[in-house]
This record gives structure tokens, sequence and C-alpha cells, in this order.
């Protein structure tokens, strides 16, 4: 099988690891994390600009002609920069949930606003208790003759804080719906906070919320394999970023260990840290090969295979960031759990990972055929 990129990624490589680069220092990040929405405008509009917020998308979907190989080359520089702009919760899985499950209008409306970076849309579907079970929704859609009522929880919502659309799932008599509401409706509550690893998320309390028929995004009751997939593409792009951190943290550790000086001769020349750093390159690289499959496994047109690739690669790939991004911390000694320095930022960024979309026993599970039920 062939894995070399052809000449458009390759170019897509090379533009965004420059950008990130010149662009993305680590100090710059920090101030980004202190301001007021914890992002840029300025660089959203720059991403939209060089057509990343639709590289991930084909040409019917209102994208580039690109696909998951295109998201897996930005967000693996992403994850090397730590960039904190809501790319994979705005332009890969809420554009993934309209791709799927939109008529033509609402792909019109939505993916070209995503596209153009004119609006940021969040996927509010996490609830407390589903614990990897994506049907495992409390959050209650009452239809009332001239639209739909609302009512429920929505929790940990990547770019919740600053989007513009929720695209809400909620249980209907038919099964699982997905609703477009304003982020500002009213009814909407919007509780944020910051995650482990500084990004801004937010939990959504839904109070009687009410959207006419045409807030409807796809069949009334058949959301859920949308859905599914759509945070199957997620789950994917978070990968690719653990896999970017992963490198940028064992690079910078090589370096550190060619610099510092122990009995009068850098830590580099002793055996014992030399077979760690070799560890933490095998590690890096069986978790870049179990992110290509990840990646094949989304061309799968059966649900259960590709969910059986998306759970073998998530569960690798993610245990795998934590190890070796702990092993960059222990490397660096007292100076990789500052704040101040970059290293102990990844393992942040690895941690977070672990628990997003299912932790590693529900996906355990999954993969092997019996996802976890529901909390009593």
């Amino acid at each position: 099988m062939d894995f070399s990129l052809n000449e458009e990624q390759a170019a897509l490589k090379e533009s965004v690891r420059r950008l990130c680069d010149r662009d993305y220092g680590f100090e710059h990040r920090r101030g980004l994390l202190r301001s007021s929405e914890g992002f840029s405008r300025e660089l959203w509009a720059t991403f939209a600009e060089l057509g990343w917020l639709g590289a991930g998308l084909s040409d019917d979907e209102f994208g580039y002609g690109g696909g998951p190989i295109e998201t897996m080359i930005l967000q693996e520089a992403f994850g090397r920069a730590l960039v904190v702009e809501p790319y994979l919760s705005c332009a890969v899985i809420a554009a993934r949930a309209v791709a799927a499950l939109g008529d033509a209008a609402q792909k019109a409306e939505l993916l070209s606003a995503i596209v153009g970076g004119e609006a940021l849309v969040s996927l509010a579907h996490n609830e407390v208790g589903m614990r990897g079970n994506d049907g495992a929704i409390t959050t209650v859609a009452v239809s009332n003759g001239n639209g739909w009522r609302i009512s429920g929880r929505k929790g940990f919502v990547l770019g919740g804080p600053s989007a513009d659309f929720l695209l809400v799932s909620a249980s209907t008599p038919t099964g699982v719906t997905l609703f477009k509401i304003a982020a500002g409706a009213p009814g909407v509550e919007v509780l944020a906070y910051h995650a482990v690893d500084g990004r801004r998320v937010a939990d959504f309390v839904l109070n009687d919320v009410e959207v006419a028929d045409d807030a409807v995004i796809g069949p009334v009751g058949g959301a859920l394999p949308g859905i599914e997939l759509a945070v199957d593409h997620g789950v994917i792009g978070l990968l690719a970023e653990c896999v970017g951190a992963m490198d940028a943290a064992l690079w910078l550790t090589r370096d550190y260990l060619k610099t510092r000086k122990q009995f009068g001769v850098t830590l580099n020349t002793f055996q014992a840290l030399q077979h760690r750093m070799a560890d933490m390159l095998v590690e890096t690289e069986l978790a870049r090969s179990m992110l290509l499959r990840g990646v094949a496994a989304l061309s799968e047109t059966d649900p259960a295979k590709r969910r059986a690739g998306v759970s073998a690669a998530k569960v690798q790939v993610t245990e795998a960031a934590v190890k070796v991004t702990a092993e960059a911390i222990q490397l660096h000694g007292g100076i990789g759990v500052t704040e101040e320095y970059i290293v102990g930022h990844f393992y942040k960024r690895a941690v977070l990972a672990r628990g997003l979309f299912g932790g590693t026993d529900s996906h355990v599970e999954r993969f092997a055929g019996h996802p976890r039920q529901a909390a009593a």
C-alpha cells in the first residue's frame, strides 16, 4: 500500500508547518489562552483564506476535494504546535455531521459558512453517563405542532463557548434527531470553562428551547448513524493531533539531552537514556501506523468495520501519546513540569485526548463488539 502524499497534499503539509513554525510560537499560544475567547479570530480567518477549513471536505460538500488524509495532515501539524483554534470541533466534526445528514439547502448554508470562516459550529452531543455510547441520550425533543421544544444538558462541547450555532442531538419518539440551534437562543444556558490543556469548552443547559421544523438536520429519528460517522472522523483528527504532539515532544527531548550536562558530559551519552529515547521513537512510529489504519477505516462502507478500526486506533494512539509525553517530562527533569515550558503541555493534550469521545475501556469494548451500555 502506498502511503506517500500526492503533490497537493505535500504542499498542504508544507504550508501548515510553515505557518505554525512562523506564527504559532509557544508564547503566542499562551497569550491566546489568556485572551477573552481563548483563540485568534484573525488566525481563523487566515485558515479560511488558505482553504484549510474546507481541506477535508469534497467538492460536493462545499470543500476543496479533500478528505481524511487532508484532515490528518492539518491536525498533525496543529498537534505539534498545540493549536487552540476550534478546527476539530467546527471544520471536522460539525462539518461532517452536516455533510452526512443535511439536505441540499442545509449543506449550502452551513458548510459554505464553515468553509468560509463565517460561522463557528459545534456538535453538542456528549452527555454525562454516555461513556462512549453515542445512543445514550437523555436530552429530549418534543413536537409541539409548530416545531420542537428541546430540554436537556450537553457536556464538554468542544468549541462551545465561541460557537455561533450548535448541532444538538436529542431523543425523539422514533430515535435520535439532530437540531440546529443558535447558541444565543432563548433557553440556552452556556457554562464555559477550561479543559485540562487550556482550551475552552462548555456545557449547555437547554430549558424548553423552541425551534422550527426546518431546524431538523437530517431525518427525524434517524440521525445517529450520521452523528457516529462525524464523531469517528473527529476521533481520527484527534489521533493525528496526538501523533503530532508525540513527534514534537520526542525531538524536543532529543535536543534537550544533547545540550543538558551531568557529570561533565551531555545526557545523550548515557546509554540508559538512549534506550528510553529509542522506546519513545518506536511508540511514536507505531502510533503513526495505527493512525493510518484509522484513516483507512473511515472509508469502510460497513459501519461495524469502521467503528472497529477507529476504536483500535484510538486505544493504541492515545495510550502511546500519554506514555511518550510522560517520558518526555521525566527526561527533562524539573523543567518539564513548569507551565512556562512546552513539554508538559504535550502531556496535557495527550491526557485530554485519551478521555475524549470515549475512554480506553469503552473503545476496547466497542472493538470487541460489545458497546458499553448507559449507566442506570
